[in-house]
């Protein structure tokens, strides 16, 4: 009796973990973004934007939201740099994919990195989010722009969405969250990622 209680404990209280890919070409904003998730959930000063650096490797970001634990990856998106990514895929429940929106020169290569992500088979079924950032300037392309642009025609079978952000002062950030974790709470590939987790687990002891 008190194992069946205890494990409707703690179905009903332990928090899921989920590991979020942040990918994109470099200046697309992606440790910022991390930053400011940091600071949003967390209620801290995050690193201001004008001392972040281009990221070599690896950032990772720890926040709770939504009653779950949301474990987020910021990837280096310099092109020497991605092919580090797919290390990182097949444990990723989602990704969510920056773009420099008020910087249509580099949309294209922005595009190519993202295909050649989504092609690979270790991000079979993840979720999808992409940014259209830097809302804050003027120049800014919004979602719906970028979208028909990036025309990502090869997403039928993927669940995705474009958000137009700001991760410089916070804009439709709460809001994205929020898309992606109900999005990974009835995700396909998150029952795949717990099951095999769980076969691991069993496999060990």
């Amino acid at each position: 009796m008190f194992s069946l209680l205890y494990g409707l404990w703690k179905h009903l209280f332990s928090k899921t973990e989920f590991h979020v890919l942040i990918l994109g070409i470099d200046k697309a904003g992606k440790t910022t973004l991390l930053e400011k998730l940091k600071s949003t959930y967390l209620n801290s000063e995050g690193l201001p934007p004008d001392r972040i650096v281009p990221t070599v490797g690896l950032n990772i970001g720890r926040v709770e939201a939504s009653n779950n634990k949301l474990v987020f990856w910021d990837l280096g998106g310099q092109p020497g740099l991605r092919s580090i990514w797919e290390k990182y895929y097949e444990e990723a429940h989602a990704v969510i994919y920056v773009i420099d929106a008020a910087c249509p020169s580099r949309f294209e290569d922005a595009k190519s990195a993202l295909e050649k992500a989504l092609r690979h088979e270790d991000l079979q079924g993840a979720p999808l989010l992409i940014l259209a950032n830097k809302q804050d300037l003027s120049d800014s392309v919004s979602a719906e722009e970028l979208a028909r642009y990036l025309d990502l025609k090869k997403l039928d079978e993927r669940v995705y969405m474009f958000e137009a952000v700001s991760a410089y002062d916070g804009m439709g950030i709460k809001e994205s969250v929020e898309w992606l974790v109900e999005i990974m709470e009835r995700s396909k590939r998150t029952e795949m990622l717990r099951v095999r987790a769980g076969m691991n687990g069993s496999s060990s002891t």
